[in-house]
């Protein structure tokens, strides 16, 4: 927190923002689904290159202020697996601007101790973005501040599909396929997230009110911010009012609250053979 307040200005709305937050709550994973670049475009009568293009300004200041905050992982949507029915020269293009912004944003990286990370089927990628990718993860596979996990070629069911996979795979190997058993733990240690905590925020832009097949198995328990606002003009005030509103919740994993919890022991509550309803 005190890093990211050396860049902010004093009375400035980021600054107000950022001092409202409780340095002690932050979310330590964070996912966004970065949608509304299409849509940008359109308002504006530009090509959708130019919206996914300008999402990269909005790439650059969520991760530059979400590692000046502190946050521990960031894990940005880039491209699902169902990316692919879009039109070709947008795929395409989508791939130019993902080595434009791994070329330009190696520095920013380096400089903020940021190491990258991708998740998904990244092997199926075109080869010069591949490269581009392979060589930007192994250049920053040392450094030891937030994680950026961008899932490239992804999709929670295809997570799901290839864990169980790689379980049966492991079990063939060892000679033990008959003895295998399945739990949460097993699946979690298996995911492309392995080792990583679930996210404690997610956060959609452009106002859709569904989760589109990301990180299905890891966003059980996250609280989930929507706002309208665009991806290409999704800013650090917005940043910081999702982290706001993400600290304002109570987080209870399926359990109780202290409040309620607390009337477990009230001497209100009735007695078992009180429960008991008159048959009608």
């Amino acid at each position: 927190m005190k890093e990211l307040l050396k860049v902010l200005s004093p009375g400035k709305r980021e600054w107000s923002l950022a001092q409202q937050l409780d340095p002690q709550r932050l979310p330590a994973h964070i996912a966004i689904i970065m949608d509304g670049n299409g849509r940008w475009a359109r308002q504006r009568n530009f090509p959708r290159i130019l919206g996914h293009k300008q999402g990269i300004n909005s790439v650059r200041t969520v991760v530059e202020t979400s590692s000046l905050l502190g946050v521990e992982a960031l894990t940005l949507y880039a491209f699902s697996v169902e990316n692919w029915k879009r039109p070709r020269h947008e795929v395409e293009g989508l791939w130019r601007l993902l080595r434009y912004y791994l070329r330009h944003e190696l520095n920013t990286l380096m400089r903020n101790d940021i190491q990258l990370v991708a998740i998904g089927r990244v092997e199926s990628l075109p080869a010069a973005a591949l490269d581009e990718l392979q060589s930007v993860i192994e250049k920053t596979s040392n450094n030891r501040g937030m994680r950026l996990n961008l899932a490239i070629n992804y999709g929670g069911r295809t997570e799901l599909v290839d864990a169980v996979n790689a379980m049966l795979d492991n079990a063939r190997l060892e000679g033990n396929l008959d003895s295998l058993e399945i739990s949460e733990e097993s699946i979690s240690e298996h995911l492309y997230t392995a080792g990583l905590k679930d996210p404690d925020l997610l956060i959609r832009t452009s106002g859709e009110m569904r989760v589109s097949n990301f990180l299905l198995w890891q966003i059980a328990y996250s609280e989930i911010y929507v706002t309208e606002t665009l991806w290409p003009d999704f800013g650090r005030s917005d940043l910081l009012e999702a982290i706001g509103a993400y600290q304002n919740r109570e987080r209870r994993f399926g359990g109780l609250t202290r409040s309620t919890s607390s009337l477990e022991s009230s001497p209100l509550l009735l007695e078992e053979e009180e429960l008991e309803l008159p048959l009608a």
